[in-house]
C-alpha cells in the first residue's frame, strides 16, 4: 500500500513495491498538476522480525566483505612468497598451493 499524508485520499496499491512506486505517482496527478517534478519519499514500514532479519543479514554480510578482503590481502601475500626471489615457484605450482588457477596467481602477482 502506497499513500501520501499531505493530499487526503491519494493512496494505491501494488504488488511489488516498485508497482506502487509507480501507481502513487499516478494517484497524485489526480490531485496536483507538477506530478513529474514531485519528489518521492519512500516511508516504507516492515513488521519487526522482518527488520530485524534484515538487520542480521546486513551485519552478516559486512563481517563477509570484510574476510574477503583479508583473503584477498593474504592471497597477494602468498603469491608474492612462493613466486618471490627464495622460492621462484611457477604461476601453475602456485596456484595448485592455493587452490587457484594460473591466471588469478597473474591476477595478484599484478596488483
Amino acid at each position: 500500500m502506497a499513500s501520501v499524508r499531505e493530499l487526503r485520499g491519494c493512496h494505491t496499491q501494488g504488488r511489488t513495491v516498485d508497482e506502487a512506486r509507480r501507481r502513487i505517482r499516478e494517484a497524485m496527478g489526480l490531485f496536483i498538476d507538477n506530478v513529474r517534478t514531485a519528489k518521492i519519499v519512500d516511508n516504507v514500514k516492515l513488521p519487526a522480525h522482518a527488520r530485524k532479519a534484515i538487520s542480521a543479514y546486513a551485519k552478516l554480510r559486512k563481517k563477509a566483505d570484510e574476510n574477503d578482503r583479508r583473503a584477498a590481502a593474504a592471497a597477494r601475500r602468498a603469491v608474492r612468497v612462493l613466486r618471490g626471489r627464495r622460492l621462484k615457484m611457477s604461476a601453475r605450482d602456485a596456484a595448485e598451493f592455493l587452490g587457484l588457477s594460473h591466471q588469478r596467481i597473474h591476477q595478484l602477482a599484478h596488483e
